[in-house]
């Protein structure tokens, strides 16, 4: 697995096999991203992961899908086996204090979730058992 670096997001970090750009301040808990990256997409899947502040989530939410909120996680296929992730932080702290969860956890299931539809799968019964499944090994 090769989290990609090749488009303007990484422009300045050197190829690895985990390459995550962060456009906030602050510590990020410890996550498995390339592991949970890896069980979901396959190895052979490049993955951009972008941790990110509100203003930056709505932009992209409301440049690549006209919405007008900070959205928690936004992913974007760019081929079969390439997709950018951005994983919203001050979102998922919002919601982490509103389930009575920690960051950590919600930021793993937001991955998770991202990943998911990388993969293609819609909303419903299929995503929830892979994200319990997922949630179970890496949760």
């Amino acid at each position: 697995m090769l989290l990609n670096t090749k488009g303007p997001t990484f422009r300045n970090f050197p190829r690895s096999d985990l390459a995550v750009k962060k456009t906030v301040r602050g510590s990020v808990p410890s996550i498995p991203f390339e592991s949970i990256a890896r069980s979901v997409l396959g190895t052979r899947y490049e993955l951009s992961l972008v941790i990110c502040g509100d203003q930056l989530a709505a932009n992209m939410n409301r440049r690549y899908r006209k919405k007008h909120y900070a959205a928690n996680v936004l992913s974007f296929p760019l081929d079969k086996q390439e997709g950018e992730i951005f994983l919203n932080i001050n979102a998922a702290k919002r919601e982490a204090t509103h389930y009575g969860a920690s960051l950590r956890a919600r930021l793993v299931l937001l991955f998770v979730h991202g990943c998911l539809h990388l993969k293609g799968l819609p909303h419903g019964k299929t995503m929830d058992r892979e994200t319990e499944k997922m949630l179970k090994k890496f949760g």
